[in-house]
């Protein structure tokens, strides 16, 4: 350290040693109920278990500790050993094989044991490193966790806003079944095309993927989806997709070329197209690139629902880069926070699976399809209740009842009632164990302001301009004296713990003596 970070080292250490902040309440005013959120904003990543992210969040069902340290662990049968979990600070995992049958062998009859088993018995060195069979490091890290450390942003939006820690991806397979149950509350094989009641249960292999000759079959969702009811009520939607390569690939078997995906290319996260409901009711151009998300933010012109998929590249799949995934999804989020929409907007923000990684939660089960493993959900809203941590059990299936009781009069994608009859085992909105979104929401609160993040987050960095200023380190000092809500400058609270500590203050001070740490690829 430089006679310079000594100096401030110190000088700072004698003032503030010992001090606290203080957290801004919000204050609330009367009325208010679901239908202030007039636009609903779905952004759905890929592959994180609760666990991975959230596993040592203060308050949350995380990891089971004894006095800090994992009190399970997870037999690894090759090593014959008993494997606890860690922190693990890569940028890039290789997670593991997250079809249907590694989820039941994960989950194990409730014994959560079986994440390294099926990461050494999975391919390895695939020719898609997306694909959802194969695990995408030597050796296998499925038990390591990020914290604050690596996934900043995310604990920031924790803590300003609502966490869910009981949120279950809605089928226990991979990502082609889940955004298929995202949009439509099932996941199914159709043999009449376009006949709804030719649909029978298909959880790892709906129509859309390849089989053992490698042989595509062009999909046909019959079923009924949302937007079939979005449209009967005149609501207007878009889905929203980034333009790359797919995060799955396409197959049940080992290898595929990597294809690319837009927003007129139909792939396994873009399967509206192939929806009956979609091209009978014309709205196939609601399908969109994301650059007119972008615009219809900044123009105030969201649509009333909106889901929004990444490509590979940004989606946070294995091997994919956790900070540029959270860097992607902190400009979506800086977008709606600077829309003339913000005000009147939830965003929904979750991971489509666990990608393989150590969860210690069994999943519920409300028909033979699921729930799969647990996945991090947040509510992010000007009205969510700040710091909030949701107990209740989630899935998907609670965004598309929040949409129906907001839009739809509390219809649901019920065949007896919804107009188009399905076969569809069970009315998921309807599962008597799935919780309420409205829980997260103070509807009674004033608006709450924008918490405008860095993309890649800067220690003290207020501002978010990639640089710590003189006037960002007062506001610090001025935080930890207690005189500054740790609100008017996040960047420096760097573990979301409401407290601006001396460490802190020091990173601070080094960042603006030395400058930001590059970004990732700079």
């Amino acid at each position: 350290m430089s006679s310079r970070h000594r100096a401030a080292t110190a000088a700072l250490a004698a003032v503030l040693w010992g001090r606290a902040i203080a957290t801004a309440q919000p204050k609330p005013t009367p009325g208010g109920d679901i239908h202030l959120i007039q636009h609903v904003v779905v952004i759905m990543q890929e592959n994180r278990s609760f666990d991975h992210y959230f596993g040592t969040y203060p308050g949350a069902d995380g990891i089971p500790m004894d006095n800090g340290t994992p009190s399970v662990c997870v037999t690894d049968p090759m090593r014959g050993i008993c494997v606890k979990p860690y922190h693990d600070p890569a940028n890039m995992n290789g997670g593991g094989p997250h079809r249907a049958l590694n989820a039941a062998a994960d989950i194990d009859g409730g014994k959560m044991d079986g994440f390294i088993d099926q990461a050494e018995k999975s391919a390895r060195l695939c020719v898609d490193p997306n694909n959802p069979n194969c695990s995408n490091s030597t050796t296998p890290d499925v038990m390591g966790y990020h914290d604050f450390h690596e996934v900043a942003n995310y604990w920031a939006y924790a803590r300003n806003f609502a966490l869910q820690d009981e949120m279950f991806e809605p089928n226990a397979s991979w990502s082609l079944p889940a955004h298929l149950f995202m949009v439509s509350e099932w996941s199914a094989i159709c043999s009449v095309h376009g006949d709804p009641m030719s649909c029978v249960d298909a959880l790892d292999a709906p129509d859309g993927t390849y089989n053992s000759k490698l042989m595509y079959k062009r999909p046909d969702y019959a079923w009924t989806d949302l937007t079939y009811l979005l449209h009967k009520a005149g609501v207007s939607w878009a889905y929203y997709v980034g333009e790359g390569t797919e995060p799955d690939c396409e197959d049940d078997e080992m290898t595929c070329t990597i294809k690319t995906q837009s927003n007129g290319t139909p792939s396994i996260w873009n399967p509206l197209p192939f929806f009956e409901t979609v091209a009978e009711d014309g709205e196939l151009g609601n399908v969109e690139k994301l650059s007119d998300f972008f615009t219809a933010a900044q123009t105030g012109t969201l649509p009333a629902v909106a889901w929004i998929v990444p490509s590979g590249e940004v989606s946070e799949h294995p091997p994919s880069p956790v900070s540029v995934g959270q860097a992607y999804v902190t400009h979506l989020i800086n977008a709606i926070m600077r829309s003339p929409n913000w005000n009147s907007t939830a965003i929904f923000l979750t991971w489509d699976d666990w990608g393989g990684f150590f969860d210690h939660v069994p999943p519920p089960s409300v028909d033979p399809n699921g729930y799969g493993l647990r996945v991090p959900g947040l509510v992010i809203s000007p009205y969510a209740k700040q710091g909030f941590i949701d107990h209740q059990i989630l899935s998907f299936d609670a965004f598309t009842k929040f949409i129906e009781d907001d839009f739809l009069g509390g219809q649901r994608l019920d065949p007896v009632t919804d107009g188009r009859p399905d076969p569809r085992p069970s009315v998921r909105e309807n599962a008597t164990v799935l919780g309420d979104l409205t829980a997260d929401f103070d509807f009674a609160q004033a608006p709450r302001a924008p918490l405008l993040l860095a993309p890649y987050p800067c220690n003290g960095d207020c501002t978010n301009v990639s640089q710590v200023s003189v006037s960002d380190l007062v506001t610090m000092v001025s935080i930890a004296l207690m005189n500054t809500p740790v609100t008017h400058c996040l960047a420096g609270d760097r573990n979301v713990n409401g407290v601006i500590s001396i460490d802190e203050l020091v990173t601070a001070v080094n960042h603006a003596l030395d400058g930001c740490p590059p970004l990732p690829g700079a």
